[in-house]
């Protein structure tokens, strides 16, 4: 597939970077010249990586956003990534449009325009590359405004309650289930055995409920 980036921080070029060591096709949007001369020595493959603003059709097109497959907006201001989504959905045709959602409150407005809005990195990609995943998370986003939700929490670097410690042995709240850890560029699929270490995000599934007892039980707080 040939998928466009706009963004050039971290999670956007953890995303690249994984995506082109898939073998997919990648264009990086990025308006900050020292960043995007960091990408261009840093990321395998020598993608296209242009030097602009997303919100640019110009740039856009330069990336060949026309004939992208999925537009991903992954800056950390999620007002540009609306408006880069809803640019290339309109101006450009492009069929899948991803966005990372910084601030869990605007996730219903990407929604209603059809932008399909997340904050992990992993589901993002797996989104993108397996189509059957693609329901699940519909249905948990439909779900969130229900009973149940995908939450990150953030472990403390100080005085970590659960780091150490097995994930079998922790007391976590019923209808909750630990997912993945991101721990610097790393994700880490959890197992009964997995060991959380400090500062680690814990990306979980839990009843909305239990959102409050999950991260006191995390954190301690």
């Amino acid at each position: 597939m040939y998928i466009v980036v706009n963004g050039g921080g971290k999670v956007a070029s953890y995303l690249a970077k994984t995506l082109l060591e898939r073998n997919h096709n990648v264009a990086l949007i990025e308006k900050r010249e020292d960043i995007a001369h960091k990408l261009a020595g840093e990321l395998p493959g020598s993608p296209l990586i242009v030097r602009g603003d997303g919100c640019d059709a110009a740039y856009q097109e330069d990336a060949g956003v026309g004939r992208a497959d999925v537009f991903v907006a992954a800056t950390g201001d999620d007002d540009d990534n609306l408006v880069s989504c809803q640019l290339a959905k309109v101006a450009f045709g492009v069929p899948r449009t991803v966005a990372r959602v910084n601030n869990p409150k605007n996730e219903h407005i990407f929604n209603a325009l059809g932008i399909e809005a997340i904050s992990s990195t992993t589901i993002i990609s797996r989104m993108i590359e397996e189509e059957a995943t693609v329901g699940d998370i519909h249905t948990l986003s439909a779900l969130r405004k229900g009973d149940m939700a995908i939450v990150e929490v953030t472990l403390p670097v100080d005085r970590c309650v659960v780091c150490g410690k097995k994930v079998v042995d922790l007391d976590l709240p019923a209808d909750c289930i630990l997912i993945a850890l991101m721990r610097g560029d790393e994700v880490i699929t959890v197992h009964g055995d997995t060991e959380m270490q400090p500062g680690d995000t814990v990306i979980a599934f839990t009843a909305v409920e239990r959102e409050k007892t999950l991260k006191k039980a995390l954190t301690g707080e």
